[in-house]
């Protein structure tokens, strides 16, 4: 049998936090295999036996709930030596080693040399697509992915396993009215956790939201953006529009330490401060149901970063396991985020 590989993309950086996931998600799916990475290549590979145990892996979890993981494909290994007048041939041959794929798609690094790549790999996939036959019912879409300009990692992945996005990443744009940058954390935040098709209910117009640590006001633009109606929570001062906007009022407070008078839609927070510290914060608003949906970041140490974010998602089981709050909790290394993790906890009726 032909040895595979889980080729999975990541944010540069975060090999070592790629490695410990996939390991993780191999155990728990009995498949036997090793991790290889590279320090900064913003990837890493899983090595199975056979192309089997490969498919049971990248079947094994839904890819929405992997954290570090932006994207992966199964591939039997990298082709060297493409040469310069024709890479589209013997990728499209090792395409055909797969199962018959709907397209293929260009797979970047998100790195420099990565992105420079990038529109090398869409010419020579667009010739791939006209050597390969394709399937417009199939399950599996090709991957092309350019290490440098004559090697390559080709392969395929299950269409409902992989983002809608390429390479697992959502480019956006800074909006001009913007307070910060930060504010685009919380747009891809949405975009990751929300169903576009759910906007119109869960976030719409007059609801209500707390945003925690929020000055200058990144956040709680989106949220005004969205016609909520927003108490902001942080010492130091707003930016003058938002405040101009009727939508928000300002507290000059802790945010660890504030409480809301009622329950809201929407619980926003961006404070820079420990995980455990912030994770405890947000429990303590969970147990009390003070709101419906929040999405917060961790600010990540710099060491032992995959034990953090597995120790929230554990405290944070634990808690709503004491008081019977069905939830539904994930947590998600964005690309917008640097080194932190965005989570997205809702909570249920019982």
């Amino acid at each position: 049998m032909k040895q595979s590989e889980l080729v999975c993309l990541c944010r540069a950086g975060f090999e070592k936090e790629l490695a410990s996931e996939l390991n993780d998600i191999a155990t728990a799916a009995s498949v036997f295999g090793y991790v290889k990475t590279q320090a900064n290549s913003g990837f890493g590979v899983y090595i199975c036996s056979n192309f089997e145990d490969a498919e049971k892996l990248h079947r094994s979890i839904n890819y929405q709930s992997l954290t570090f993981i932006r994207h992966w494909f199964i591939s039997h290994g990298v082709l060297g030596d493409l040469g310069l007048t024709d890479r589209a041939t013997p990728i499209a041959n090792a395409l055909e080693e797969m199962p018959r794929v709907r397209r293929t798609d260009s797979v970047y690094l998100d790195t420099n040399e990565g992105k420079s790549l990038n529109t090398l790999s869409k010419a020579v996939v667009k010739h791939v697509d006209k050597i390969i036959t394709t399937e417009t019912n199939s399950l599996w879409v090709g991957q092309v992915l350019f290490l440098d300009n004559q090697t390559a990692y080709v392969g395929a992945s299950l269409h409902s396993q992989i983002s809608p996005w390429p390479s697992g990443i959502l480019h956006l744009r800074v909006p001009r009215s913007a307070p910060s940058r930060a504010t685009l954390k919380l747009e891809e935040a949405w975009h990751q956790f929300v169903p576009k098709k759910d906007w119109e209910m869960r976030l719409a117009p007059s609801m209500t939201a707390v945003d925690l640590g929020a000055a200058p006001g990144g956040w709680t633009w989106q949220l005004v953006n969205k016609h909520m109606f927003v108490q902001a929570i942080d010492n130091g001062p707003m930016d003058e529009s938002l405040m101009e906007s009727g939508q928000v009022t300002h507290h000059r407070s802790d945010g660890f330490v504030y409480t809301p008078s009622k329950t809201v839609d929407w619980l926003v927070c961006d404070i820079a401060d420990k995980p455990s510290r912030v994770t405890s914060m947000i429990i303590r608003w969970a147990k009390n149901r003070w709101f419906r949906e929040a999405v917060f970041n961790l600010k990540l140490p710099m060491k032992q970063r995959y034990v953090a974010v597995s120790d929230a998602k554990e405290a944070i089981a634990k808690a709503m396991g004491s008081e019977n709050i069905k939830f539904h909790l994930r947590i998600k290394q964005l690309y917008h985020d640097r080194e932190e993790v965005t989570a997205h906890l809702r909570l249920f009726d019982s």
